[in-house]
């Protein structure tokens, strides 16, 4: 079987290799990721002009049809240059949300805007007793008249504190972790009774904490139909997992690359460190792990392509493996590295942060080996 990547993956993964070395080097990542914005508004109409936001969408809806492999492809290449720009909230998350369930005037009225770099928006379903059940949800909708009115908070809503548009999944009936029961909806983000707290993430990410108090909803702002809400949200974490999987990738990459390069320039009793057999296996274990995390990586993302009964244990696999891994490559990163290998300077350490946060996402190792045995 041919794993190579076609013409058309080959230029995406190169037109973004090329944007991250000549446009997006650390310092420039560390000067957006500081900014009051927390990423660069010219960056990411850069990311729409040059079609990487429609990458994931039908050409009905003004994208290119890609498929998982092809998310693989970006995502990855975005990890390698340690992006800030909010790719996932947008395209991954809230894009999924809406490529599913959204009517066509929806998709013309928010997919369109956000597709086209216009318009941001924020999916806020992690609730705070949730874990990571996506069913547990709290926040409440109640029927007033034609319209509906949400209660309730939402926490870690990657993208809020910029948000134009939240997609909330609330409760319209049910018991609280009852699947049935969960209907999404679109709430500007200046509603009244809309109260957003934004903070910076440890991994240069922007999150917010979101307090709904009786805020109004027309009917006509249901994404998809009433107490139908639960089987696209779970499609799209799942498309989520594997989009920070393939990020994942991308930094131990990096990680592996320059942790080489330096053993190589690092000087100990006369000699380059890379000369002692002991770092040697220890990099040669970490080039291993790369390279097993990432033909999981294809085996999953081809797997969700064709549909597979499958797909959803392929997800839990490479999860799983990034969560384990994953955290053993970011470590003999730090220590070949030695000290300045924590420091705020060294980009090691933000790769590290980053790899750390991807490990928690969507649930941690532990969650989804249980996941996968189920």
């Amino acid at each position: 079987m041919d794993f190579s990547l076609n013409e058309v993956q080959s230029m995406l993964a190169d037109s973004i290799e090329k944007f991250v070395t000549n446009d997006y080097d650390f310092e420039t990542r560390q000067k957006y990721a500081g900014s009051e914005l927390g990423y660069s508004e010219k960056v990411w109409q850069s990311f729409a002009e040059l079609g990487w936001t429609a990458v994931p969408f039908s050409e009905d809806d003004g994208g290119f049809d890609g498929t998982p492999v092809d998310m693989m492809v970006v995502m990855e290449r975005l990890g390698r240059g340690l992006i800030v720009e909010p790719y996932l909230a947008n395209v991954v998350l809230a894009g999924g949300v809406l490529k599913r369930s959204a009517s066509d005037a929806q998709k013309q009225k928010w997919l369109a805007p956000m597709i086209t770099g216009e318009l941001q928006i924020s999916l806020a379903f992690v609730e705070r007793q949730a874990r990571y059940r996506l069913s547990d949800i709290t926040t409440v909708a109640s029927k007033d008249g034609d319209s509906w009115r949400l209660s309730g908070a939402k926490g870690y809503a990657l993208n809020a504190g910029n948000a134009d548009l939240l997609i909330v999944p609330a409760r319209t009936s049910g018991e609280q972790c009852d699947q049935d029961g969960i209907t999404l909806f679109g709430v500007a983000a200046n509603s009244a009774g809309v109260t957003i707290r934004g903070y910076q993430t440890v991994d240069g990410q922007q999150a917010a904490e979101i307090t709904l108090v009786d805020v109004k909803a027309h009917s006509d702002h249901i994404i998809g139909g009433v107490d139908e809400g639960y089987a696209a949200l779970a499609g799209v974490i799942s498309d989520a997992t594997l989009a920070v999987c393939a990020e994942a990738v991308g930094i131990m990459t990096v990680l592996t690359e320059k942790t080489i390069e330096y053993s190589k320039s690092r000087v100990q009793f006369g000699v380059p460190i890379s000369s002692f057999q002991a770092l040697q296996h220890r990099m040669v274990e970490m080039y291993t792990a790369c390279e097993q995390s990432r033909s999981l990586l294809l085996w999953a993302s081809t797997t969700n392509a064709s549909s597979d009964e499958d797909a959803a244990r392929a997800v839990s696999a490479i999860k799983y493996q990034i969560g384990t891994v994953g955290k053993r490559v970011g470590e003999e990163a730090i220590q070949i590295h030695g000290g300045m290998g924590v420091t705020w300077e060294l980009d090691v350490a933000h790769y590290f942060k980053r790899l750390t946060a991807i490990g928690l996402q969507f649930g941690n190792a532990d969650w989804h080996l249980d996941r996968y045995l189920d």
